[in-house]
């Protein structure tokens, strides 16, 4: 019986089991589909995301499946009235923040994510993935939770620990375990086209270097005309709101051209419909059920929040499952995982995708260059100038936590300032050694100690020993190090977020640990 059952193996049900299975935990991963869908979406990766690859170990996998070589570019554009306008700015520069990460962002379809970490699983024993299950019953038992899949070879029952929703907006496992949502969001009907085009790529070289654009157009009330490059051999994505009478290819051809500014030739490969809406569970858990991803939060594909929100999702539990499993974390610690995500995504909603929606239709409402062209290049300048905050300020952290020693009344969420301060709640920066490593790479697989003191902390060690804990310390005395994190000692956990540090004041090191870990 494996220790964790995943239903969904999608990118984050298969983040969640090479993570398990990295940390000695077994899973079995259920996936109802046989094939991959060849639907490019999920594709702008952030540094966050580029760390999980390296904790993975499918960086250069990833980066040897991208179709869009890093030296092309992977920056976006805003553009208004039309693609060709000659209102635009560049928009979504993650390179703005990438000194606080230790890993590149990266850019790439789904698909292509999913079979890179399908082939990463299959090298880990720890994980057994199966194809064609459909689950059509959960029923949890105080001990363990059992699962009715439906496969080729008929009705089967298997059994866990603990089971981990990974199976999308519509998920049973979440309806299933009686874990409600919310709706936080309804917007319109939405296409999604799929097309090739070379003459697009010729009509694109004014911007080069450019991957993602979007497309500002006062028809659509704030939503976004929101377009992608998935190769260089004239593959394109595109989502915009439609009519409900909208359908056939010359209708979405002309829509096109009409976007773009220009006509131009194009094949189509794909064309979709979905609901725009942004819906959120009430709590990630249920006894000893979790969801995560799309299962416990669903919205629009606007800035990538989607998978890399997934992907921390799976980060977040993974630690706190293996520790309860190997005996040393508690209910608490378990609890912590709802605590700790379900307010970041909170802020993902309000502070990032509804804002760009309502920021939209505010600039558009209030600016018309057909109306007032001084009013409108004056406010188009101010934007162009300032619109990176989609980029700067999403800073996921847990200043909140019942399991960090954030300041009193503090709150967790998405929208922060980066830093290389290393904060309670927040993912620890990175920071040159002399030796020419980084911080980065002396990080245990439990809670590591960084010590910049001049001796070795030895009542952390004989605390850890006491709690059972897995704790690494760092010793390196260095004012240097100190001051660039603010502090001499920095508890960091095992996914690289800050829990204590020595500027908090309390340096009792049995309190601090059974703090961090859930026992208090």
């Amino acid at each position: 019986m494996a220790e964790v059952a995943i239903v969904g193996g999608g990118p984050v049900g298969l983040g969640l089991a090479i993570d398990l299975a990295l940390r000695g935990v077994t899973s079995v991963v259920l996936e109802r589909g046989t094939t991959l869908h060849r639907i490019p979406k999920g594709q702008n990766l952030t540094q966050r995301t580029g760390e999980h690859f390296r904790a993975w170990g499918v960086t250069e996998a990833i980066r040897a499946a991208t179709p869009i070589p890093r030296s092309f570019g992977n920056a976006g554009l805003v553009t208004y009235g039309t693609l060709l306008s000659d209102y635009h700015y560049d928009w979504f520069q993650r390179s703005k923040v990438g000194a606080y990460y230790h890993a590149l962002n990266e850019r790439l379809p789904q698909y292509l994510t999913e079979k890179v970490l399908r082939a990463r699983a299959a090298d880990l024993p720890q994980i057994t993935f199966r194809t064609g299950c459909k689950m059509t019953a959960l029923r949890a038992s105080a001990d363990s939770v059992a699962l009715e899949v439906e496969t080729d070879q008929g009705l089967e029952t298997l059994e866990a620990p603990y089971v981990v929703g990974c199976d999308g907006a519509r998920s049973r496992v979440r309806d299933m375990s009686g874990i409600t949502q919310a709706m936080d969001h309804q917007g319109p009907r939405m296409a999604l086209l799929v097309f090739r085009s070379p003459a697009l790529d010729s009509l694109l070289e004014r911007y080069p270097g450019k991957s993602i654009f979007n497309v500002m157009n006062p028809a659509m009330n704030g939503y976004w005309q929101f377009m992608g490059r998935f190769d260089l051999e004239g593959g394109y994505f595109y989502h915009f709101p439609v009519p409900p009478e909208a359908e056939g290819e010359a209708y979405f051809r002309t829509h096109l051209h009409e976007m773009v500014g220009a006509t131009f030739d194009m094949d189509f490969e794909h064309i979709g419909f979905w609901d725009l809406r942004i819906s959120h569970a009430k709590s990630y858990r249920a006894g000893r059920v979790f969801i995560a991803g799309d299962a416990a939060h669903s919205h629009p594909p606007y800035g990538g929040y989607g998978v890399n929100t997934g992907f921390e999702d799976a980060r977040n539990l993974s630690w706190k499952l293996a520790a309860r499993i190997q005996g040393w974390g508690s209910e608490a610690l378990l609890d912590s995982y709802s605590d700790e995500r379900h307010p970041v995504f909170a802020s993902v909603s309000r502070d990032f995708i509804s804002r760009m929606i309502e920021d939209f239709r505010g600039f558009m409402g209030a600016h018309d260059p057909d109306k007032d062209k001084a009013d409108f290049d004056a406010a188009w300048a101010r934007r162009a100038a300032g619109d990176d905050a989609d980029v700067t300020q999403f800073l996921p952290h847990y200043e909140g936590s019942p399991i960090v020693f954030g300041a009193e009344g503090a709150t967790s969420g998405a929208k922060g300032a980066h830093l290389f301060t290393a904060r309670p709640g927040h993912h620890l920066a990175p920071q040159p050694l002399p030796d020419g490593s980084d911080i980065w790479e002396h990080l245990g697989q439990g809670y590591t100690l960084l010590n910049f003191g001049a001796a070795p902390a030895t009542a952390f060690d004989a605390a850890a020993r006491t709690l059972s804990l897995p704790l690494t310390q760092y010793h390196c005395a260095s004012d240097a190090l100190a001051d660039a994190y603010g502090a001499a000692q920095i508890l960091v956990r095992p996914d690289q977020f800050v829990a204590w540090t020595s500027a908090q004041g309390d340096t009792d090191a049995h309190a601090v640990l059974r703090h961090a870990s859930g026992a208090n």
